[in-house]
Parts: structure tokens; sequence; C-alpha cells
């Protein structure tokens, strides 16, 4: 027969994996959504002692989204790591609004998995000293990864619009009346790494209000997938019909943020229904 244990033995708690969904807003621009390796040396840490584009530091940036969520989550649940998966990103210098995008933050191998996400989201909020915001943490299945991965949603998004001309006040009601399909070949800063595609994609123009003799307030909905900036600028015609075509004049997007994610419980018409009549 096998001696008795001692009392004051104990043994490690079993680790197990969770999912915790939420959605971010994006407060800061030059936060990049997920780790901004260096190109260069890949982060490795062999490879980036002498590295002349990231100065040995293996990142372009000090932190990202990711990182200020994982920094509290990991330690506090005692993990072994973390997975961010978002529904979609934004741009590095694109701020991201409204109610906020989806995402769900895989914790793998917790130790202490029951904590009070409420007072965890506060604490990320607070450490992060502005540059996110958080909705409350919902434990999910892990099924939620491929719903925010294949579902595709619509965006509104605000940009400030700097031009090189003066626009005709026809050509500024035609853009300002736009509805309908474009499209774009993939973009050229983009072009290393996404196939060479010609991808039709439904906008149209809420609002185009000038501001001053050179900038544009510009508010467009569209579907998954659509290159604002590109369509903005044009693109050197790769994106048809463009802002720029319409309106007869240079283009570039000088501020660009996503003002809502057109999820399933947002409300408001959609491209493919028709626009509510004008009051």
């Amino acid at each position: 027969m096998s001696a008795p244990l001692p009392s004051d033995v104990s043994f490690p708690a079993r680790r197990t994996n969770l999912w915790l969904e939420s959605r971010y807003r994006k407060l800061r621009r030059g936060l990049p959504q997920t780790i901004f390796w260096c190109p260069d040396c890949k982060g490795d840490r062999r490879r980036r002692q002498g590295c002349a584009r990231c100065e040995g530091f293996g990142k372009l940036t000090r932190e990202s989204v990711q990182e200020l969520i994982a920094r509290r989550v990991l330690p506090t649940m005692e993990a072994k790591a973390g997975r961010f998966h978002g529904a979609g990103r934004e741009d590095i210098d694109v701020l991201m609004l409204g109610r906020g995008r989806p995402f769900v933050f895989e914790v793998v191998g917790a130790r202490c998995p029951d904590v009070d996400l409420e007072a965890l989201r506060r604490e990320i909020e607070q450490r992060a000293e502005g540059a996110i915001e958080l909705q409350p943490f919902v434990r999910v299945p892990r099924q939620r990864l491929v719903y925010w991965k294949q579902e595709h949603f619509e965006k509104v998004y605000r940009a400030e619009v700097a031009l090189t001309g003066t626009p005709e006040p026809a050509a500024l009601a035609r853009a300002a009346s736009f509805a309908g399909a474009i499209v774009q070949r993939t973009p050229q800063r983009v072009a290393h790494r996404r196939a060479d595609l010609d991808r039709e994609r439904l906008l149209r123009v809420l609002s185009l209000q000038p501001r001053g003799d050179t900038v544009l307030e510009l508010r467009v909905q569209c579907q998954h997938g659509t290159y604002v900036k590109e369509w903005i600028s044009g693109d050197d015609a790769r994106t048809e019909p463009s802002l720029a075509a319409l309106l007869g004049t240079g283009c570039r997007c000088a501020v660009l943020d996503v003002e809502e994610i057109l999820t399933d419980d947002v409300p408001g018409p959609r491209l493919a229904e028709p626009a509510p009549p004008e009051a």
C-alpha cells in the first residue's frame, strides 16, 4: 500500500486554453494591430543584432494592440502564450472608432483562467494610457475564430482628402452622389505580398464637404476588402472610377478613420439594399 502524501504537498493546476472575445477602439495613430516585426531580421534574436532597419529592436513599433492586451492577460492567467485573431485589420496610421473592431484573444496554457475579466479589462485600458479602449471580455468557444475570419462586413470610413486643384461644382456634386461598383487592381503598396488581381467592390459616398480650398471631408460606406486610400487617389489608374477621376483633380488621402464596422448587430442599410429616401 502506498504511503499517504504529506498534507502540505500541492500539485500545479492543470493548464487550459480559452478564448476571450471583445472589440477594440484604437485611438492613437502609429499603433499596429499585431506585432510589427522587422521585415529584415524578422525579430530573430541572432539576426536582429546589428540590423540597421530596426536598430536591434526586432520590431518597427514598440507596441501593438495585441501586446497591450497580452502584457496583462498572460501574467494574470499565468499563461504560456497568447494569439490575437482580429476580424480584419486597419492600417497602422488609421484610427478604429465606433463600436470597435471585433477580435478573439486566444489564451494558451492558462494555469489561472478564472480571473475577474472586468478588472482585467480596466487594467489593460489604464496601462494603455488612452491608446485603446475595450468592450467587456466574453468567454467564447473556439468556433468564434472561424466566424470572425470567414464573415465579411461593410465599413464606414471618414477621410480628409487633400486636393491639388479646385474641382468644378458639377464634378463635386457628381462625386458626392456616387454609389456603385468600382474595380481595383491590387494596389502598388501591397503588390509585393498580394496576387495581382482585379477586384470589384461596391462603394457609396455618404457625404463630401469642402473644408477650405484644398481639403474635402469624405464619408464612404464600402464592402470588405476595399482599398479606400487607393479609391481616393486612383493609384495611377489602378482603381476605376476613383474619387480623383470623378473630381477631375489630384487627390490624396491625408487622414483616414474607420467610423464603424457594420456587423450584424449594427443597424442601417447595406450596399446591396436601397438607400433610405432623403427627408
